[in-house]
């Protein structure tokens, strides 16, 4: 045990450490906060559509020898837009949308990956998430943009909230619905393209949708389940990093799996305190 606190407390004074728990953090709480809303509207597997379109983006920003993140950051939104284009206006559901444009995603993705030589190796680093390698222009663009979703579901709340159980009632009570859904998708791209340095295109989805339905298994309160999956969410990044670090464990994987168990512990709480 001793053993153990050394090697943290070792961890803890490396910089690219410092910059993966700032990074990690800031992020869980952008996806607890938007994971609430998406799970209860029954869109929350837009981050999986969208994590594999943002593979493309990956690709398209190595081939060009650009940032991937800056690159990702417009087309990944574009594809959230055209999910939910294609939801409201070609009569398609909204997991068929997101099958539609995930796929053509990561069609391009390998089509790009197989014809360019050379990148294949941070391409692969892109799929599984390398939270220790966060630039720290990675860094301040999580925080701003975690920032602005805190700030912008904060001012929305009860817009969202009425939107979340009921959009039809909403709609009558005279909320701007279609604008409402424009900014969700729009801030759910931002922060799955954030994810995907931190736990890989494969896994992002995981970090929106884990926390929200851990806490809503235990909470009633709409407030309190937001808190308590933020919470879940920050503190499996961190417990996630320094597992990783200590057993040499993909650090993607690891936060993925500690998230997992959150979800079991309040799903066992929760039956129990039915029984």
């Amino acid at each position: 045990m001793a053993e153990i606190i050394a090697q943290i407390q070792e961890a803890s004074q490396y910089a690219f450490v410092q910059r993966a728990i700032i990074a990690g953090c800031f992020m869980a709480l952008g996806c607890s906060f938007l994971g609430v809303f998406l799970v209860l509207r029954k869109f929350s597997l837009i981050g999986d559509g969208l994590a594999h379109v943002s593979f493309a983006t990956v690709a398209i920003a190595l081939l060009l020898n650009a940032q991937p993140i800056v690159v990702s950051i417009p087309l990944v939104a574009l594809a959230s837009l055209a999910i939910l284009h294609l939801n409201q206006r070609a009569r398609i559901h909204g997991d068929a949308a997101i099958g539609l444009v995930s796929s053509f995603g990561i069609a391009v993705g390998v089509i790009i990956a197989s014809t360019a030589g050379g990148f294949n190796v941070d391409l692969f680093s892109y799929l599984f998430g390398n939270i220790l390698s966060v630039s720290s222009l990675e860094v301040w663009l999580t925080v701003g943009i975690t920032l602005l979703v805190v700030a912008i579901t904060t001012v929305f709340y009860h817009d969202l909230f009425s939107i979340a159980f009921d959009e039809d009632y909403a709609q009558v009570m005279g909320i701007k619905v279609n604008a409402i859904n424009h900014v969700l998708v729009v801030l759910a791209s931002l922060i799955v393209v954030l994810g995907i340095k931190i736990v890989g295109t494969m896994l992002v989805s995981s970090l929106i949708i884990l926390p929200a339905i851990s806490a809503l298994q235990i909470m009633r309160s709409f407030k309190a389940t937001i808190a308590l999956a933020g919470l879940f969410a920050v503190v499996s990044v961190i417990v996630g990093i320094y597992l990783s670090y200590v057993l040499n464990y993909p650090s993607g994987a690891t936060i993925v799996l500690v998230n997992f168990g959150f979800f079991m512990g309040s799903f066992l709480l929760d039956r129990m305190i039915r029984f």
